[in-house]
């Protein structure tokens, strides 16, 4: 719990210079190479197109950064209620790619995107109340039933894109970052919408797993509740 909070603590401090500081300065904090990139790399010059999962996970932002300097990126977000909306849209689109919203057009400028042949970068972790369109599925994660988005899965399996999870790992001591890539075949693979989902979830877990230190516990992934008799699980007792 406490390096959760360390942790935490960063991922505030670090929203600043990823946003505002140079971008050249920016891209050395991310150290090494990225295991699997040529996949993604071949599937951009291939004209397929892919879908790139950034859970809340390491230092999302800055994966969002790295990967919009290399490829035609398009990050669909939730607008801020917090007063940093313009900032958090400046920031991640300074180095190339293009922000829109959850909403109807920002789902449009997905598929459009896609049929370019472009990457389109995804949190796929986040609760789906915005989802209406496509509508959410239920499905596990970390045993418990949870309402899931179902957009990825619907676009996965109706233009067959590549899907990829992606997460920046802090390391210690202000080293920089450590990106992370996995290809995640079974969500466009399936054969039914519900194993898609199940697939992304699957994925999603066992990332968190690997770093659970860097996740942010702290977001209410499981408010929107399958049912009323779910119950509240952030309701203090």
């Amino acid at each position: 719990m406490r390096r959760n909070l360390r942790e935490t603590g960063k991922l505030m401090l670090e929203l600043g210079p990823l946003w505002l500081w140079r971008g050249e300065r920016v891209l050395k904090l991310a150290q090494g190479s990225v295991s699997g990139e040529d996949d993604l790399a071949t599937a951009v010059r291939q004209k397929r197109g892919a879908i790139l999962l950034t859970p809340h996970l390491g230092a999302w932002e800055m994966a969002g950064l790295y990967y919009s300097s290399r490829y035609p990126l398009t990050i669909l977000y939730r607008p801020s209620r917090l007063g940093l909306d313009e900032l958090s849209r400046q920031g991640r689109s300074r180095l190339g790619g293009a922000v829109v919203a959850t909403d109807a057009s920002g789902v449009r400028a997905l598929l459009a995107a896609l049929r370019k042949g472009e990457v389109l970068g995804i949190l796929p972790d986040q609760d789906p109340r915005w989802d209406r369109r496509w509508r959410w599925s239920i499905c596990a994660i970390f045993g418990i039933a949870a309402s899931t988005m179902s957009l990825v899965s619907r676009l996965a399996l109706k233009t067959g894109v590549p899907v990829f999870l992606t997460w920046a790992e802090r390391l210690p001591q202000g080293r920089g970052f450590r990106l992370h890539l996995r290809a995640l075949p079974e969500v466009t693979a399936a054969t039914s919408l519900e194993a898609s989902v199940a697939a992304m979830n699957q994925g999603v877990e066992a990332a968190v797993r690997s770093l659970p230190a860097q996740y942010l516990w702290a977001y209410k992934r499981f408010k929107t509740r399958p049912s009323p008799e779910s119950g509240n699980l952030y309701e203090k007792k």
